[in-house]
């Protein structure tokens, strides 16, 4: 689903561009003590929801068929686990969450015929441990086990306690092995990645902090790949190292995160930037100069390089008229033999989820744990909560009949795709109203937080299935409420700005002539900037 974008022709032809990003927070770099983790899902062509995995009890010889999760094709069969945990999204009900971004890295590690793939590892992990360290634990043994089919890959692996950042490649055609490395993030710092290997030297002595394969270091050199000492020993340097794509489209995302809270970044713009192979590399992690709530970690998400030098402003005729700051893909184009890009920011059109995780330590585990949820590009969506505990999704992120080619007016994700598209080119003119939607919608969440959750405390105390029932009632609520004001979005859009004009309104309606007609449009023409840009591209050709 998620590639590095310069991997070989061949893997190229099976995916699409890449686009996807994780933010971690510890629990002491967060305003409120949770450990926060993020999650953008994409890829072109790519329609997903809300997946549920029941809790369950397995009789010895059960077998779980392994599907690979981006193309849907059988992989095999491995033993299911005597018992496995509710999940619901990327988050179990013991508030494990993860995530994933794919860098792919060294082509020849690749081993087509493994075992397992990088997604079903995820929910195989999430099925499976009430605990980070665990998930790792369980991840990289069935890696070792079976056999690993995808590409390079990092993982976002969290608890209410500790967040964790894990990469992992296969050895080869045939291997069935692994090699891989997972660091602790520090509990006062931020992290991020979005499809680049970020680990580089790690600390083999640090047993409480770092966890690796026993032959890390050895497969390199078996490979001729590094001779030097094991404690110089640097995993991307040897396994993914970061080219002007690696840096410019996947780093800069992180680079942009670490720079909305913490001075002095620019120090590793030149990094971000691609171009000087000489640039200092960027830092795993970085402690924030104040602690991040949800809605911080949210807008982050939602980031458009605004205000740092790749920002996709009215300078860039690239967003048209309405100044939209994404881009149509392919990321690469050609002009009279020349190369060029398009930027990458955090907030894109191709994602078809995004889920920012929340994970409390100081609540019982089926009220601490809440998946921020949305199944569109977070820019474009409100983030509606999923608490770890539900057993059954709303029908808006899980619905009949809605595919990637089917839709439908009870799904979200067609539904919220419907309004984003309507948006994207009249960025400037019609996102105000998205805007203002969401973060109504999402402030009454956040205002509405404290009284649900005490009332689920109350609850739980005399009758915990009673809480948890609650809980899932209010998400699957709160999440069709959501879907029924972007229906309301959609069709008030088209009606204020029909033909490129808007219609004016009072008192929350549109106005009306003493005869009953529409009163006269408003005729707002091309933006003041674009005004000047034409008019500098074209000379006299328009004057009057």
């Amino acid at each position: 689903m998620k590639r590095h974008i310069l991997m070989a022709a061949f893997l190229l032809a099976a995916t699409l561009a890449p686009a996807c990003t994780n933010f971690i927070v510890g629990r002491q770099a967060s305003a409120d003590g949770s450990v926060i983790c993020t999650y953008n899902a994409d890829d072109y062509g790519l329609f997903t929801g809300l997946c549920h995995y029941p809790a369950g009890k397995h009789a010895q010889g059960t077998m779980r068929d392994i599907v690979n999760w981006d193309n849907g094709k059988f992989i095999g069969r491995i033993p299911e686990a005597p018992e496995t945990y509710n999940v619901i999204g990327n988050i179990n009900e013991y508030q494990v969450t993860i995530g994933e971004t794919t860098y792919g890295g060294r082509e020849e590690m690749v081993d087509p015929k493994g075992g397992i793939d990088y997604g079903s590892l995820i929910y195989l992990g999430l099925q499976r441990s009430k605990t980070a360290r665990e998930a790792i634990k369980v991840m990289t043994t069935l890696a070792e086990t079976y056999g690993y089919c995808s590409e390079g890959e990092t993982f976002t692996i969290c608890d209410p306690h500790e967040a964790w950042i894990m990469e992992m490649m296969g050895k080869g055609p045939g291997s069935k092995g692994v090699v891989w490395v997972a660091q602790r993030i520090p509990d006062n710092a931020i992290c991020g990645h979005a499809n680049q290997s970020r680990i580089g030297k790690f600390n083999m002595k640090d047993k409480d902090n770092v966890m690796y394969s026993k032959d890390v270091v050895k497969f390199a050199r078996k490979m001729g790949w590094y001779s030097g000492k094991d404690a110089d020993f640097n995993w991307k340097m040897t396994y993914a190292k970061p080219d002007f794509s690696g840096r410019r489209i996947c780093d800069a995302r992180v680079w942009a995160f670490f720079n909305r809270f913490v001075k002095g970044m620019d120090r590793y713009l030149p990094w971000a930037l691609g171009k000087d192979e000489h640039a200092e590399d960027m830092p795993l992690w970085v402690v924030p100069d104040r602690k991040l709530s949800i809605q911080d970690v949210e807008a982050a998400m939602r980031d458009h390089y605004e205000g740092t030098p790749m920002a996709m402003d009215s300078t860039d005729m690239g967003g048209g008229i309405w100044q939209m700051p994404y881009r149509p893909t392919p990321l690469f184009f050609e002009v009279d033999g020349k190369k060029y890009f398009n930027e990458r920011p955090t907030s894109t059109q191709q994602t078809a989820f995004s889920y920012v995780a929340q994970m409390r330590s100081w609540l019982p585990r089926q009220i601490g744990g809440v998946l921020w949820f949305g199944n569109d590009d977070g820019n474009m969506v409100a983030y509606t909560p999923i608490y770890c505990g539900n057993t059954v999704q709303p029908e808006c992120y899980n619905t009949p009949g809605a595919d990637a080619v089917t839709f439908s007016m009870k799904n979200a994700f067609w539904v919220c795709n419907w309004v984003s598209n309507m948006v994207y080119p009249r960025y400037a003119m019609l996102f105000p109203s998205l805007k203002e939607v969401r973060d109504s919608l999402e402030q009454s969440y956040f205002a509405r937080q404290k009284t649900v959750e005490d009332k689920a405390l109350a609850l739980y105390k005399s009758d915990q299935q009673a809480a948890i029932k609650y809980l899932n009632d209010y998400s699957n609520e709160t999440a069709q409420h959501m879907l029924e004001c972007w229906k309301d979005l959609a069709t008030y859009l088209i009606v204020k700005y029909n033909d490129m004009t808007i219609k004016p309104e009072e008192n929350g309606h549109f106005k009306r002539t003493p005869e009953g007609l529409g009163a006269r449009v408003e005729r707002p023409g091309f933006p003041q900037a674009y005004r000047r840009k034409l008019v500098e591209t074209t000379g006299s050709k328009f004057e009057q």
